[in-house]
This record gives structure tokens, C-alpha cells and sequence, in this order.
């Protein structure tokens, strides 16, 4: 059905609806002319700020999505709205600027896996601990952001907000690593410890981009454990 003809139709079944009698299942005029009551067995819609909501998270998580499995030149707003399963112009509704949605989405997706990082018990062992941190490394997420710093070292407009994002994140997981270690860090050398555990694991999630690195992986998460059982509580 053509724009105007769909129009013309939706008019008349709207005028129809509103001249229904009582009791004819449709929308009726309200005595005195004051609006419409809604049909009876009607679902509510959602509210419109929900609904907002809802196309937003959908746009940060496909963008995401794109850039881990496309790469910063093949993840347009075009491609993230497609895979959201939104238009166009409401992906630019939320994100004005591709740099806007990328960086929004990488943050959103460091801030929910702080959250859940936040929520795990403490591990029951030092070398559980060093293999949920080396988890942050080997996800979606660092390939995603791995796609983005590449893009940031060329791309003006979008370097200053990833690297003011990348040393947010990598203060928190700094924290959420001692908390999760369970190590004070006011001792000495604990700190420099810590940060050489997120440099190796860094490391792990790059070897992990090219091949399935998991079975060295395993070896290196064991050793390392061991040394840090020494070292920060020896």
C-alpha cells in the first residue's frame, strides 16, 4: 500500500472507530467531546521513556556486537542500527556522532561487567581470582575496544574521549583486582604486583585475537598464580 493511500485508510478506520455505537467493540467519543476511551481488552502501551530505553541499550550492545566482529570500518551507524533492528534516524536520535555511539558503547558494556564484577564472591582461591580477571581480556568486549583504540590512534575526534575512558576503566579494574585478590595494597611492591597481573593478562587476550590461545592460557593463569600466592601473601 502507497504512503498516501495507507494514510487515507488509516484516516477513515480512525473516523470509524470514533462514530462506533456503545457496545461495537471499537474507541468511543467521550460524553462532551472530551477524548477518547480505549476499547476494552486493549494492552497498554509501553511508557515512551521505556520504550527509549529499551532502542538505546538495543544500539549500544549491537555496536558492540559490530565492532568485535567487524572492525571499526565495517561498524557504520547504518550496520549497528540494522543489527539493533532500529532506523537510522533513531540510532542518530540517541547517538548523534558514530564517535558518540562507540565510545557510549564500550563504556556501557565496561560498566556492566564492573557491576557483575562487583557482585561475584570473593574467589575462593588466588588462582580463581586470576582467572576472572584474565576473563575481562579474552570477551567481546576487549576485542571491541581493541577496535576502537586503532581507530582512536587515527581518528582525531574520537582519541581524546577513548583515552579519558580507557584510564577510567583501567582504574577500576585496577581496584576490583586488588579487592578480588584480596590483598592490601599499602604494602610494598603489591601495587607494581597487581598492575604486571593486568599487563600479562592484557597480553593473554591478544594472543587469544589470532588462535584459541586457551590450553597456554591455562599454564600461564596456573603460574602465575603461584607467584602471586607468594608474593602477595608469602
Amino acid at each position: 500500500m502507497g504512503g498516501a493511500a495507507g494514510a487515507r485508510a488509516v484516516s477513515t478506520r480512525a473516523e470509524s472507530e470514533r462514530t462506533t455505537a456503545p457496545g461495537g467493540g471499537g474507541t468511543t467519543t467521550a460524553p462532551g467531546g472530551g477524548g477518547t476511551a480505549t476499547a476494552r481488552g486493549a494492552a497498554p502501551k509501553a511508557p515512551k521513556q521505556d520504550r527509549s530505553r529499551a532502542t538505546r541499550q538495543r544500539l549500544l550492545e549491537s555496536a558492540v556486537t559490530c565492532l568485535a566482529e567487524h572492525g571499526w570500518s565495517g561498524s557504520t551507524v547504518t550496520v549497528v542500527a540494522e543489527h539493533a533492528g532500529v532506523s537510522r534516524g533513531a540510532a542518530q536520535h540517541h547517538f548523534p556522532t558514530r564517535e558518540d555511539l562507540f565510545t557510549a558503547a564500550v563504556e556501557y558494556v565496561a560498566e556492566e561487567r564492573s557491576r557483575a564484577l562487583r557482585e561475584l564472591p570473593t574467589p575462593a582461591s588466588v588462582r580463581a581470582g586470576v582467572e576472572t580477571l584474565v576473563r575481562l581480556y579474552t570477551g567481546p568486549l576487549f576485542r571491541a575496544a581493541l577496535q576502537l583504540w586503532v581507530a582512536a590512534s587515527n581518528e582525531p575526534q574520537l582519541g581524546p574521549r577513548v583515552t579519558a575512558l580507557e584510564a577510567r576503566i583501567g582504574r577500576e579494574t585496577h581496584r576490583m583486582a586488588v579487592e578480588l585478590l584480596g590483598v592490601e595494597e599499602s604494602r610494598p611492591g603489591v601495587r607494581e604486583t597487581v598492575q604486571g597481573l593486568l599487563d600479562m593478562a592484557r597480553g593473554l587476550g591478544l594472543a587469544n585475537l589470532l588462535t584459541d590461545d586457551s590450553a597456554r592460557r591455562e599454564r600461564v593463569v596456573a603460574q602465575w598464580a603461584r607467584l602471586l600466592e607468594e608474593a602477595l601473601h608469602g
